[in-house]
């Protein structure tokens, strides 16, 4: 099997490099057609190399932050060369979900470096990558889709992208929210303070009935033994739960608890209470054996 797929992919790369060959002799759409033609086969040919797809992404990872130390000249040549290896990747490993965030930030970063506003060219690049990190796994780019609509100032898309986030359990903690630069535009508005609002509270806590009951994965009972909560009846003076045990016995304005089982008999104080055996009084002496 592996020396056919070689054997493929040797043939996909002599057809594309005649593609090539006739895109240099054509001028025109002709021309771009056979170039488009001469890429898709090169792409086809590097596509699902797992270890080669791997070494691009964290090299690129690693200008990617390399960038970020460096002073503008330098970091805007380190930005472009790590967002090659990105789109490379992609083209190797097409659901790279690394390779496809990290080229939406390298292009976003490089977009702030070059001080142009939320319309230019260079976010809308960045949300190529992003849409197609959020192809790959929904949630993974959402917060990062907001900070371009917000840079924008896209209120409806930008507050659906911050749902989205907070659903998937991507977006960050409320501070590093409320002081990202690329919200400000959008920071004071009604929306955005009801939502910042709404997340510093926090989830619901959950309530759990104990009178229903519940099922593990397999449809196993969990809590069937579990009584009733809160269930209580009174039939002379006698109080029962919901399964016929004695929970206590009212006597005027006094109640005493008392342990029972189903079906056990209630009495009142002033009746004796026969036992198996008699009762031995403190009083008594007990007889015990003596050493021989």
């Amino acid at each position: 099997m592996a020396l056919f797929n070689a054997y493929n992919k040797k043939s996909l790369l002599k057809a594309a490099v005649k593609q090539t060959q006739k895109a240099r002799m054509n001028e025109g759409p002709k021309a771009d057609q056979l170039f488009i033609s001469a890429y898709e086969g090169f792409a086809d040919v590097i596509k699902d190399d797992l270890v080669r797809g791997e070494a691009l992404y964290n090299w690129g990872f690693a200008l990617l932050h390399q960038a970020k130390s460096k002073e503008e000249t330098v970091a805007i040549t380190l930005y472009l060369d790590a967002i090659s290896k990105f789109t490379f990747c992609l083209l190797v490993q097409p659901n790279h979900l690394g390779a496809a965030i990290d080229g939406g930030v390298a292009y976003m970063d490089l977009a702030r470096i070059m001080e142009v506003d939320g319309e230019d060219e260079l976010y809308n690049l960045a949300l190529e990558f992003f849409d197609n990190a959020e192809r790959i796994q929904r949630g993974s780019a959402a917060y990062n889709l907001a900070c371009i609509a917000g840079l924008r100032g896209e209120d409806t898309a930008c507050l659906e992208a911050l749902e989205i986030s907070r659903e998937s359990g991507s977006l960050p903690d409320v501070e590093e929210i409320t002081s990202d630069t690329d919200l400000t535009k959008i920071s004071q508005t009604q929306w955005f303070i009801t939502f910042i609002e709404k997340i510093s509270v926090g989830p619901e806590p959950v309530v759990i009935d104990d009178s229903e009951i519940t099922y593990d994965v397999e449809g196993n009972a969990i809590n069937k033994n579990k009584k009733k909560k809160g269930y209580e009846n009174e039939v002379n003076g006698v109080v029962y739960d919901a399964e016929g045990n004695v929970l206590r016995v009212i006597e005027g304005d006094k109640k005493e608890t008392v342990k029972a089982q189903s079906g056990s008999t209630i009495a009142s104080k002033t009746e004796s209470i026969e036992t198996a055996a008699p009762a031995t009084s403190k009083t008594e002496s007990i007889e015990t054996q003596k050493p021989k």
